[in-house]
């Protein structure tokens, strides 16, 4: 890695005056609190406490044809190394590498280790609230045009071995292992206007099924849309998935969702839900909606308690929930949601599984407060809470509900830009 930025440095003193070339930093440690973050916590468990850190450089090359960019990054804990050691245990990567070239002023291709963050990241996210994000490796054809219309096809081909030894047979991709599809292809266009939004999403993934090596393809289609209306914004988003798992099962399964914002003389208020559906024990099909690659933390409850790396038994989610910013100055504000969670398909009683209980899963309260300290010096400081159920703890298989589960944590960010050298 100290070659690769010895030697884009050298690139960088060669570039012409017809080039533009940006050369960024991040520094974001966070300090966590957990005492009940993704699951209820038993009674005399200690909380867990401790401070991650991710820090990136940025490197982007941009001509009227041609656009590169270079993100490299180190994801650590505190404290997980000696002090003094020969071996380093941690994440170091290359979290983008991707390279641009413009036909025209309409039609591109771009191809490499990209991030894809799409409709507020609801299916497609970089997931940059993680340290380590995400990426995908895929090549892809842009086309937009001046009138606000613009249409993205990717393409990727995935396989698990580290290098390319002299590769002559076996296809197999273990997606057990490495939690990824083998084949991905996805269109979506998009227009824009001053009299509302539209997207349209179309995304197949191909997942191998590990008991007899076959293809699981599962398609998912959706709409996404927004209009203002005076001083009312709606916003709706409608997906369908079909086709088949990853364990080659019929997936037949939607999410759905309807906010209306606000403006008021305070704040603007978001109001509205969404539903994801479950699967109910007496179904043949999975009906559980799977948001495979967006940044779920963004969207269920800042806790984590629903699709982030955990599962809930497969039961669906619906959320109806309240959520609001107040400006506290120049350069701070308050972002404060309310969260009121149901499961979209019965839980079984754990004690009497013929049984069903309540579909009410809790409560949760998030709060940030967010302040720009300086231009390139962002901190954030987050409590939650959640006041979860009985059948919280069912679906999630343990826990108790009736102790305190919370959750805080603060995040630094130091983001300068520390070249530029700009088109004459």
């Amino acid at each position: 890695m100290k070659n690769l930025i010895l030697l884009l440095f050298i690139v960088l003193l060669s570039l012409n005056a017809t080039a533009q070339f940006s050369l960024g930093a991040e520094i974001r440690p966070r300090a966590e609190f957990r005492n009940g973050f993704k699951a209820p916590r038993n009674e005399g468990v200690d909380p867990a406490f401790f401070i991650e850190q991710r820090s990136r450089l940025y490197f982007n090359y941009k001509t009227e044809e041609l656009v590169l960019k270079l993100t490299l990054q180190d994801v650590r804990i505190w404290g997980s190394v000696d002090q003094v050691y020969k071996t380093d245990p941690n994440l170091q990567n290359v979290h983008e590498a991707w390279g641009q070239f413009n036909f025209n002023s309409k039609f591109g291709v771009r191809a490499g280790r990209m991030e894809l963050d799409y409709d507020g990241a609801r299916f497609l996210g970089n997931l940059d609230w993680a340290a380590q994000a995400r990426t995908h490796d895929a090549f892809m054809f842009l086309w937009k045009n001046n009138a606000g219309m613009k249409l993205d096809v990717g393409l990727a081909y995935n396989q698990n071995w580290r290098a390319e030894p002299g590769w002559l047979n076996n296809n197999f991709y273990d997606h057990t292992v490495t939690n990824n599809y083998k084949t991905m292809q996805f269109a979506r266009f998009e227009s824009k206007s001053d009299a509302g939004n539209l997207a349209v999403l179309v995304h197949n993934d191909g997942r191998q099924v590990a008991a007899d090596s076959s293809m699981a393809y599962r398609q998912t289609y959706a709409v996404i849309a927004d209009k203002k209306f005076a001083d009312v914004k709606l916003s709706t988003e409608l997906y369908y998935q079909g086709g088949k798992n990853g364990s080659g099962g019929d997936v037949n399964a939607f999410l759905a969702s309807l906010y209306a914002t606000f403006k008021t003389r305070v704040t603007p208020i978001t109001i509205g839900g969404e539903i994801l559906s479950g699967t109910n024990a007496t179904d043949t099909q999975d009906r559980s909606f799977a948001p495979l690659y967006g940044t779920n933390h963004k969207f269920y409850g800042f806790m984590d308690y629903f699709y982030v790396g955990n599962g809930h038994s497969g039961k669906g989610l619906v959320d109806l929930n309240v959520k609001t910013k107040f400006k506290l100055g120049d350069k701070s504000n308050l972002v404060a949601n309310a969260h009121y969670f149901m499961s979209a398909a019965s839980i079984e009683d754990p004690n009497d599984i013929t049984q069903t209980i309540s579909n009410s899963l809790g409560t949760e309260i998030d709060l940030i407060y967010v302040t720009q300290l300086h231009k390139s010096v962002n901190l954030k400081i987050g409590y939650s809470q959640m006041f979860a159920t009985e059948s919280m703890v069912a679906i999630k298989g343990s826990g108790d509900n009736t102790i305190t589960n919370n959750w805080a944590w603060l995040m630094l960010t130091f983001k300068p830009t520390l070249f530029e050298s700009k088109i004459d």
